[in-house]
């Protein structure tokens, strides 16, 4: 599957001093972004502000196993987000550097993509 083009909206850090890009287009579900965000805030130890900029309002359907042609459309199986390669996926603030970049780099581990570490240009350190 291919994604045409790069995401002019998003790509740049809104919230957060800290973020992870994504280098690469892909649909992401649900459960991803979940297990990310879960792996992120626990890296944190609940320190700190997490912004999920992906959301996933693309359902994504499946018919059962074994049934004939026809009848019609699946039933949604799960929800995906579209991820074009510049998108910003997750941002964080209040921690400093050094955690920020780990608890980032664990999320990152739970994509199915590759991503890039950001920093604000305006961040000094705290």
């Amino acid at each position: 599957m291919k994604m045409k083009g790069l995401a002019n909206r998003g790509s740049q850090l809104a919230y957060g001093s800290f973020g992870i890009k994504a280098l690469d287009g892909a649909w992401i579900t649900a459960r991803q972004i979940e297990s990310a965000r879960i792996a992120i805030t626990r890296y944190m130890k609940r320190e700190g502000q997490v912004w999920i900029k992906i959301f996933p309002d693309k359902p994504i359907t499946k018919k059962p196993a074994e049934v004939r042609m026809g009848k019609g459309k699946g039933s949604p199986e799960y929800w995906v987000a579209v991820v074009k390669p510049g998108a910003v996926m997750f941002e964080i603030e209040g921690v400093d550097t050094v955690t920020a970049k780990e608890a980032l780099r664990l999320g990152a581990q739970k994509l199915p993509i590759k991503t890039k570490f950001m920093v604000r240009r305006s961040y000094t350190g705290a």
